[in-house]
Formats: C-alpha cells, structure tokens, sequence
C-alpha cells in the first residue's frame, strides 16, 4: 500500500456498474484510420447550421447575456431556452480531437484557454488510454477549422493534459467557480460524443465530491500498449478522481469536452460515465456522468502552461476504509490512518495512527479514495484542515501538505 492510496484490484471496466472513460474511438470497435475520422466528421453536419443573434435570453429571469454564433441551430427564436443560450455561448470554445499513433487511433473533445490555442483535454485522450507516447493530434474547432497540435503536459493524476494547437483566433471558455455550486443546478455537456461534434446534452448537477477510480493514463516508458497499467510491470495503481456527477449525457468521445451552467461558464472537464452493460463496446450514458471540477481544471491547466508540469499534495499517511463495525461489507464512514510516514506533513501536524479522517476542509471524507483523491487535486505545500475522529471525538488540525512527486 502506497502513500496516501488504498490500493484496488478492480479493473476499470469491471464489476457493474461500470465505468468508462468518455474517451471513443467513434465506434467503440476497432479505432479508425485518419481517413474515417474525417468521413465521420463531416457525417457528424446533419444538416445547415442557421447564424443566428440570441440576444438578451434571460436565464431564471435574472442573468441575460447575448452570443453571436453560427454553430447553434435555430429555427424559432421565439422558442429558444437556456440550454440554446448556454450552447451560443460555450461551443466556440468547444473543440474536437483526433489522436493517433502507430499502433491506433482515436477521438477526444477539448476546451479553449487562450486565443493562441491553449486547449485543455484529458490525459487518457492524448495518450490514447496511456498506450502511447508519440501521437498527431489535430484539432477542429466548432467553425470547421482545422489545427495540428502538440501535447504541452500531461497530469495523470488528475487526468488532465494541455495541447497547443498551431494557430490563433480561439475562443477561450469562461471558468464558473466550481465550488459554489449546488447539486439540481443545470448543466450542459458539450463534445463530440462518438465523434459527433458541437454536440450539446442537457440535465443537472446529481452530485458532487464523488470520488470514482479510473486507469492510469501515463504514458509508460517503454512505449508499451498496456491499457491495464496498475497491473503492468510498472505495477501503477488506479488513480483516484474527485469529480462532479451529472445526468447531462456524456458518451465516448466526450473526454475533455465542457460541462457548463447555464451560462455557458466552464464548471467541469467531462472525464467517465458509468455503464451497466457487459461490454465496454456497448458502453453508453445511463445518466452517470462525472467532471472534474473547473477550480482542479484552472489549477492544473495553468501549473501545465507555466511549467509544463503538475504538483499535488501529499499527506504522508497509508490509510483504509474505515467502518462503524467488524463486519465486512459496512459502509464507510471516513478514511482511517493505518501509518504515518516518519516526519511526514500528518506526522508533524499531530495527527496520529487510528485517527479517522471525516473532512478535507469543506469537504466531506467517507471513504480511502475519497481522502486520497482530495488530497491529490490540491497544490504541492497547500494548508488545509482536516477533520478526525479520535477516541469518538471530533477535532481539527490544521495540516501543510508536502509535495507527493518528491516522495517518488
């Protein structure tokens, strides 16, 4: 058991309900060659996209705003909703993805930061699931232009990745902060779900703070093609992603693409669904969508610009489930701390073998990955505090994380 993981031997794709990333290659069969991915594209245009003004929409009565754009299809203005004018505002910032390397190929969805082509994704897209280290990407953007990019830096902890796309004249998103929100607030999804691109799907936010376990996306040093790296020779364990849930529609190939309020302002990056079926081939939205929060996106994406790199926060703990009774099988009610790392960022805070943690500041802490995910969407050095049960008692220490790749 390694520092600050609970360590799991579930696939991703195991017992249901399952979870896949949203990444897809079109198909969910064999990827398809460069050649397809463009017929699908240009496939993907139902039908002529009418310019249209929406001017003024009001959003519950209060908050208008207006969007010129010729990517959202309007046929009666009398009719237009918020999720029209969430759309008119996000999709110019929405862009797809086309990966591939010599040994597959693939589709992804992406955010605009910058007019010069910052663009936000995840990292199993850009690493096509972690299978390679070498790959072409391009980018086509909501009004039919075409980039070639490269990776800027990959963070696999959070399965987020920068690319630079070569051009000017994008259309940054707009970041919402996401730790205002509420759970019933509307949402959107915006990507290229089965490489459909300007696809928009619409529900509410179901939950946040769930912490669901996804494959790592790193690349593997040997250029190898394991899709299963925590039981490679490298021996990675499942990363642990603290994420918003929502019943907007996410489908393969919406990996990277935005989940919006009704405004039309980024609140997360689209990262898994999960899926009842037995085949990852049939995977599909059953409404069990999950985003990583915009605040981790803006974090990370602005470390990746500045330095090309990702610090995370290490508590320096080895800890489990922890449960009200002996019995296997109890529900968890928080992480508890099995050991501490000898003059770790835990150990000199006070906190002790036995402590059961139960809040990361104002979040609530049920389980070991809960814990463990939390921890590692914060900076390198951040000040938190953590609430504990000790002796059946509650109390809070204030804690100065340390930085989890100097423990590598």
């Amino acid at each position: 058991m390694s520092d600050d993981k609970k360590h799991y031997n579930t696939q991703f794709l195991g017992d249901a309900p399952k979870l896949t990333k949203a990444r897809s290659d079109a198909s969910g069969l064999t990827p398809p060659k460069r050649s397809g991915f463009k017929s699908l594209l240009v496939a993907a245009i139902l039908g002529p996209m009418l310019g249209v003004f929406i001017g003024a929409y009001a959003i519950n009565g209060v908050l208008p705003f207006s969007a010129n754009t010729s990517q959202v299809v309007i046929n009666n203005v009398e009719k237009v909703n918020w999720v029209s004018g969430a759309a008119a505002k996000a999709l110019p910032s929405v862009v797809t993805l086309s990966v591939t390397s010599d040994s597959g190929a693939g589709t992804g969805s992406g955010v605009v930061l910058t007019s010069d082509g910052y663009i936000l994704t995840n990292s199993h897209v850009v690493t096509l699931e972690g299978a390679a280290n070498d790959v072409y990407i391009e980018v086509k953007t909501s009004s039919d232009r075409i980039f070639q990019a490269t990776i800027v830096g990959t963070d696999p902890t959070n399965d987020l990745a920068v690319i630079k796309a070569k051009g000017n004249g994008f259309t940054p998103i707009e970041f919402a902060d996401s730790s205002t929100l509420n759970v019933g607030e509307y949402a959107v999804a915006i990507g290229a779900p089965l490489g459909y691109d300007a696809t928009v799907t619409a529900g509410v936010i179901s939950a946040m703070h769930r912490t669901i376990q996804v494959a790592s996306s790193a690349v593997p040093k040997d250029g190898g093609s394991s899709l299963e790296l925590w039981n490679d020779a490298n021996n990675q364990p499942p990363v642990n992603l603290d994420v918003i849930q929502t019943d907007a529609a996410i489908n393969p190939g919406n990996s990277g693409g935005a989940l919006v309020n009704e405004a039309g302002q980024l609140i997360g990056i689209n990262v898994a669904i999960a899926t009842a079926n037995s085949s990852a081939s049939k995977a599909g939205s059953i409404g069990v969508g999950f985003a990583i929060p915009s605040n981790t996106a803006k974090r990370v994406s602005d470390q990746i610009i500045k330095t090309g790199k990702v610090s995370h926060g290490l508590l320096g703990a080895f800890i489990n489930d922890a449960t009200n009774s002996e019995n296997e099988g109890s529900f968890s009610i928080g992480a508890e701390i099995q050991k501490l790392t000898a003059g770790g960022p835990a150990e000199a805070a006070g906190l002790k073998i036995g402590d059961v943690v139960i809040k990361v500041d104002d979040d609530k802490i049920d389980s070991a990955s809960q814990l463990t995910a939390t921890i590692r969407s914060k900076a390198a050095f951040s000040k938190v505090e953590i609430t504990l049960l000790r002796n059946g008692k509650e109390m809070t220490i204030s804690v100065t994380l340390g930085d989890a790749e100097e423990s590598n």
